[in-house]
């Protein structure tokens, strides 16, 4: 008979969401998390600061900038949900991808960031990385596209998958295979998919990032970010971010834990409902086009089969309108509000060309693929009915 025992299983994401990386007991026995409202954190005797500055001891922080109990229970959970060795929070989800590239770049390096990542993300390459004589290219997210760009000096991949707010979908097997050999580091925005329905370590990928404002936050109630990857690589980009301080505090890490604890059951209702609208405007008449990778028509349908479990919330479209007429059907909507961010239990409602990218001419939104009828709903977990039925009554107000 074999002395093999059989594996056991993996725990759920649900299960993950509630306890992962949790402690039992939690101080004073609390069942939620206890919230640290402290900046200073004291030693009884000047050999436990010895004894500690010097490795004997395992503790807890030292001072507020490098750290917080609250931050420290959510970074083990988004570990967890993610399958990374560590993760690190920040305040925003711009500050993890910011503190996180300079962490990664010398001043003769070179970035390839593929062209519709977040807008912010390339501008920081524009306004900051060129000061510093940092190289970059911006390319199509397509894994050929990354490998025809590499130098002998690119140090950082950097993308999303999906992409915003055409939702493409970056082939990480692909890309992965054209990195490792050369030493490149790969990161990849995945705040639009969430672990529930990516996880780009399991790839190969180096490093995730996520603005957790979105659906891990889940209530638009707070600013945060993250990235999770092997320990050494986040351990480094934790040491400058101690020199940066953009650290989040104990209260939005309590509520991004409170989020947490609900995240798969409302990924899996906007799953949902993300997939039914998607289906619904492909087929009405006034809408001229419509972008969401769970459908077959999505030109990267299939790599987003081969490697998501589900497709998200957030749907683009055109509509068979001009730009006014646009705005007529948004505010003929009733349920989503106007505004930008995504991945809330409120569904959001926005025109890029004049929420993003209101600054720029038509001609200039146009050569980056922003049209005046593109409209990007971030849909929450309204019933999918009453969503439908608001589209609906909306679009037929289009002449």
């Amino acid at each position: 008979m074999s002395s093999r025992q059989p594996s056991k299983r993996p725990e759920g994401m649900s299960t993950r969401s509630v306890h992962g990386g949790e402690t039992r007991p939690k101080a004073h026995f609390a069942l939620t998390l206890p919230v640290v409202h402290s900046s200073t954190y004291t030693f009884p005797k000047t050999q436990d600061l010895i004894d500690y500055m010097e490795g004997r001891v395992q503790r807890g922080e030292e001072y507020g900038r490098y750290g917080n109990p609250t931050q420290r229970a959510v970074e083990a959970k988004l570990a967890k949900l993610e399958g990374a060795e560590m993760a690190l929070l920040f305040s925003s989800g711009m500050a993890a991808i910011t503190t996180t590239l300079l962490a990664m770049v010398r001043r003769d390096s070179h970035l390839i960031f593929t062209n519709d990542c977040y807008r912010k993300t390339r501008q920081f390459a524009a306004s900051v990385l060129q000061k510093f004589e940092i190289q970059y290219d911006l390319v199509e997210p397509e894994a050929e596209a990354i490998s025809r760009a590499i130098r002998p000096n690119t140090q950082v991949i950097f993308t999303e998958s999906p992409t915003n707010p055409y939702l493409n979908i970056v082939d990480l097997e692909k890309l992965v295979k054209e990195a490792r050999p050369r030493g490149i580091k790969t990161v990849i925005d995945s705040t639009f998919a969430t672990p529930y329905n990516q996880r780009p370590l399991e790839f190969g990928v180096d490093l995730v990032i996520h603005s957790a404002t979105k659906y891990l936050g889940g209530h638009n109630d707070l600013l945060a970010g993250c990235v999770a990857g092997r320990h050494g690589l986040v351990s480094a980009i934790k040491d400058l971010q101690g020199i940066l301080g953009p650290v989040p505090g104990p209260l939005c890490s309590y509520l991004l834990a409170r989020g947490l604890k609900t995240f798969a059951l409302r990924m899996e209702k906007q799953n949902r409902n993300g997939q039914l609208v998607a289906e619904f405007l492909e087929r009405h008449p006034k809408i001229f086009r419509t972008y969401y990778p769970g459908l077959p028509s999505h030109p990267d349908h299939d790599i987003a089969c081969r490697q998501m479990s589900g497709f998200g919330s957030v749907v683009s479209f055109e509509v068979r309108a001009s730009l006014e007429e646009c705005s007529r059907f948004i505010d003929a909507l009733k349920i989503p509000y106007i505004a930008p961010s995504l991945g809330g239990v409120e569904s959001l409602i926005e025109q890029p060309a004049l929420m993003s990218f209101y600054e720029l001419s038509r001609e200039q939104r146009e050569a980056i693929g922003i049209r005046e009828n593109l409209v990007r709903f971030a849909i929450g977990i309204e019933d999918e009915e009453d969503l439908i039925g608001d589209l609906r009554q909306a679009l037929e107000q289009i002449p």
